[in-house]
């Protein structure tokens, strides 16, 4: 894997009386297009967060803390689960 090895995991929220912000921390694959999946990240988490709590998300952080290389990428996807 090419990045950090010592990585922050899954996503820190600061929540207010009316409104949320989220930081999240992947690890992207190889060979995708990391802003078209970061945007998509942000757009499922502000809807998501929006629905269950009826905060508004002032902001979406994805920090890519990694790229995973082929095998890798599974390996990480299996343990997460």
């Amino acid at each position: 894997m090419l990045g950090r090895k010592n990585l922050s995991k899954g996503i820190k929220v600061e929540v207010g009386e009316k409104e949320a912000a989220v930081d999240a921390f992947v690890i992207m694959e190889y060979g995708i297009r990391i802003p078209d999946v970061a945007a998509q990240i942000q757009e499922s988490i502000k809807g998501a967060v929006e629905r269950m709590t009826g905060l508004t998300v002032v902001e979406v952080n994805v920090n890519v803390q990694g790229v995973a290389f082929g095998s890798e990428a599974r390996d990480e996807e299996h343990r997460v689960r």
